[in-house]
């Protein structure tokens, strides 16, 4: 959590952290600026047991200061000299920041963060090196220091994770009552005059619902059926008709609007009915799920529950990546993934990753598949799981059946 930032950073010896670019989906920033709607040319500097402090251009103060933190205008740094001798945009930065180094008395190791142009970076660091020799900077790890106290979350965070998946998961049952609607016509879902529906359709309404639910999809939602619901990250083609007894896996990762918290989340549907083939490996999948909630723990390492859906999936006879290394049939992936301000943070729940314990208040993605594009067979479930502190108890944040077969009423 946000309140264990400053033993993190002793910890990793760092004496401040500089964070710079937009909150607009920048995590780093975001997360220290307590949301605030920031733009591109904002410094956020937080000195090891202080408050974090915001540089902002004077357009942006009022948005700035709805951080609560200390803000500060350019020109409390002399920036009209600055920008007359800089070399360019980026050098002025880098002597802006020093300034700002040598205001606040902070010299040694200073963590760097935020979402930049490789190049920019690359080039505003040389720069900064010139200008500030006093300082150290590093370049952290993953997971580095605000990326792993954003892992635990707060019970503010948790409530509004919560009024997220209520959003997120009004869109995924608008979604299926959408496709229930329809009636079917020579094995293809239909229209009501007559035409067949296609992905294209169904994403067309998700968005409209989307916005509806103040929500933004950044990453853009995976709606694929058939042979591309078996290639685990293809989002599906607009021009696909949707067809009876073919799977759909539907993974919606939307984002509360203004770039704020991720919610992740699959189901796999099949329309009318279940072929065997599809309904076995369905089934499989709901297994391998069912059997990571019943294991998880906390403090129990992240490969472990891992480890054990591999073995499920290799007893069944499906390869996975233990078995069949570099395999992209059956079991692909890892088991899940921590979730926030990024869809994908840590920790990882792989055997292939670092094993680390899973820590009390940690959020979750709980995501097993299987994947046979030559056949067209596709599944992956997936629930959004929060370990909670209190009861050392993994609870469902979202609450969605699991029904596979969607009956049409049309």
């Amino acid at each position: 959590m946000k309140s264990d930032l400053d033993r993190l950073m002793a910890e990793r010896n760092l004496n401040a952290l500089l964070v710079t670019g937009s909150t607009k989906h920048n995590p780093a920033m975001y997360y220290l600026a307590n949301g605030a709607a920031v733009g591109e040319h904002t410094i956020l500097i937080k000195k090891l047991d202080e408050a974090p402090v915001i540089i902002a251009i004077g357009m942006e103060r009022d948005e700035a200061a709805k951080s609560g933190l200390d803000i500060y205008e350019r020109n409390a740094f002399d920036y009209s000299s600055i920008a007359r001798i800089a070399a360019g945009p980026v050098d002025a930065t880098a002597r802006l920041v020093a300034a700002a180094f040598a205001k606040f008395q902070i010299t040694g190791r200073v963590g760097l963060y935020g979402r930049e142009e490789a190049s920019v970076t690359l080039q505003f660091v040389d720069l900064l090196r010139q200008h500030a020799s006093t300082i150290d900077i590093v370049a952290e790890a993953s997971p580095n220091v605000i990326e792993t106290a954003g892992m635990t979350k707060s019970a503010d965070e948790i409530a509004r994770l919560r009024v997220l998946a209520e959003n997120a998961l009004t869109v995924i049952r608008n979604t299926r009552d959408f496709i229930a609607s329809h009636g079917a016509k020579d094995g293809v879902v239909v229209k009501t005059d007559g035409t067949p529906l296609t992905v294209g359709d169904v994403k067309a309404k998700i968005r409209i619902w989307t916005a509806e639910n103040n929500l933004e999809d950044p990453e853009g939602v995976i709606f694929a059926i058939a042979r591309d619901s078996a290639v685990p990250h293809s989002h599906g083609e607009d021009d696909s008709v949707l067809e009876l007894g073919q799977t759909i896996v539907y993974d919606f990762f939307p984002c509360e609007a203004g770039g704020g918290y991720f919610y992740d989340f699959t189901r796999t549907w099949t329309i009318g009915h279940a072929t065997p083939e599809a309904q076995k490996v369905y089934d499989d999948v709901q297994d391998a799920f069912d059997l990571s909630m019943e294991v998880l723990r906390a403090n129990q390492d992240t490969d472990y529950a891992q480890g054990l859906v591999n073995q499920m999936f290799a007893d069944r006879g499906h390869p996975t990546t233990v078995s069949h290394p570099g395999t992209n049939e059956g079991y692909v992936h890892s088991l899940g993934h921590g979730v926030g301000l990024s869809v994908h943070e840590p920790p990882i729940l792989s055997q292939r990753t670092k094993a680390t314990p899973i820590q009390p208040g940690v959020v979750l993605t709980i995501e097993p598949g299987l994947y046979y594009p030559d056949r067209g067979i596709g599944v992956r479930i997936e629930d959004y799981v929060w370990l909670n502190p209190d009861t050392l108890q993994f609870e469902t944040i979202g609450e969605f059946d699991k029904e596979f077969v969607i009956e049409l009423k049309g």
